[in-house]
């Protein structure tokens, strides 16, 4: 697998309250991602993500906006070379202003430990 790293200067921040969160681990998934304008395949912050991930670490992660979400994406990942490293957040309180999608009546049900925050 091919890794290249970007830097895209600051970081979006999601969380409504930045020091108060619980984040795991994943690998995110470059299925179905669309390149962009720079042939970048960028999966963004704050995307509603699920998969399985939360039972098994080694599935990839994918996006979930459903009863079957399991966290928020919590900064961009470029998944241009193949499934990409990633940070989930399970727990916390988001900014529902700051999400690409909003998340779906289901997946806000799903997502037990988090609290959205318009």
């Amino acid at each position: 697998m091919k890794f290249v790293q970007t830097d895209y200067g600051n970081r979006k921040e999601i969380l409504k309250f930045p020091d108060h969160y619980v984040n795991m681990p994943i690998t995110v998934d470059d299925t179905g991602v669309t390149a962009n304008a720079d042939g970048k395949k960028i999966v963004p912050a704050g995307t509603v993500m699920g998969g399985g991930v939360l039972t098994d670490a080694s599935k990839l992660a994918t996006k979930a906006n459903d009863s079957t979400a399991e966290g928020v994406l919590f900064y961009d990942v470029d998944v241009s070379y193949g499934p990409a490293p990633g940070a989930l957040t399970i727990h916390g309180f988001i900014d529902l202003q700051k999400l690409p999608e909003t998340p779906s009546a289901e997946a806000i049900e799903a997502l037990k430990q988090i609290i959205f925050i318009a």
